[in-house]
């Protein structure tokens, strides 16, 4: 098999690498622009950083966007690994094909409609908009990705073990929080981690139902985008994709000294 590349796929790969990363890198790279025109390089300078946290407006979202976050994946991870094990585990049971439905629903359904009929629901049994309407919504939106991945590793998980533990005298529930959760551990931190990603991303589900005091920061920085654009926004931005990568490098380290543990 021919393994060299050709011009064509050399090309082909960095037109597509430039396409998806070069914004990124110019977003980086303007973070540090002294002038306060963003398109207009003034020189190297680290101000807007100092700015940034100099900022309340743009700190309290970011805190508030965080602590949504987390609790959010939280909720939507405990209920995804919930609905995974009734998917895989129970067979058929009445009402198994509206609970599926129901669970993956928000998966394909237009983040616009989801948003939409969460706030229509939170005015119809009278619930303040704010902080818990946006976290409700954000469970909401991510179950059903935590669910996803959860039921793809229980499809592959090998019942013996469990019913070897229950063979040697462990209770179910044992034998879950023993045998079953360690095995299927990593699935359910890569579901959390994919929540917590979705949640801090979110824009239209979160806009819908917000409320005084639960601004969040996409929210934020698409309200001062419109209103011209400010570097430090790109200080943000930058600062968020430092914590990105640098969660992905950690995880990659992580999973290859795992695979070396088994290895050996």
């Amino acid at each position: 098999m021919n393994r060299r590349l050709s011009l064509f796929n050399v090309t082909s790969l960095v037109i597509g690498f430039a396409f998806l990363y070069l914004p990124i890198l110019l977003l980086v790279i303007y973070s540090f622009n002294a002038s306060r025109l963003v398109t207009v390089w003034g020189g190297f300078s680290t101000q807007w950083y100092g700015a940034l946290f100099r900022n309340q407006a743009l700190m309290e979202a970011a805190w508030v966007t965080l602590r949504i976050a987390l609790l959010s994946a939280t909720l939507a991870t405990i209920l995804g690994t919930l609905a995974a094990l009734a998917l895989t585990r129970y067979g058929r049971f009445p009402g198994r094909t509206l609970f599926t439905g129901m669970v993956y629903a928000p998966m394909v359904m237009p983040e616009v409609i989801t948003g939409l009929s969460l706030l229509l629901f939170f005015v119809a049994v009278d619930l303040d908009r704010g902080f818990w309407t946006i976290t409700l919504a954000h469970t909401t939106l991510t179950m059903c990705f935590v669910t996803v991945v959860v039921q793809s590793r229980l499809m592959t998980f090998d019942r013996s073990l469990e019913e070897a533990a229950m063979d040697l005298g462990a209770p179910p529930l044992r034998t879950f929080f023993s045998v079953t959760l360690p095995l299927i551990a990593p699935s359910i931190v890569a579901g959390f981690l994919l929540a917590l990603t979705l949640s801090m991303d979110d824009l239209v589900i979160a806009s819908f139902n917000a409320g005084p005091g639960a601004t969040t920061l996409p929210i934020k920085i698409y309200s001062q985008v419109r209103l011209g654009l400010s570097p430090e926004v790109n200080a943000a931005s930058t600062i968020l994709i430092g914590i990105v990568t640098l969660g992905v490098i950690a995880a990659t380290l992580l999973s290859k000294r795992s695979a070396m543990r088994k290895a050996h």
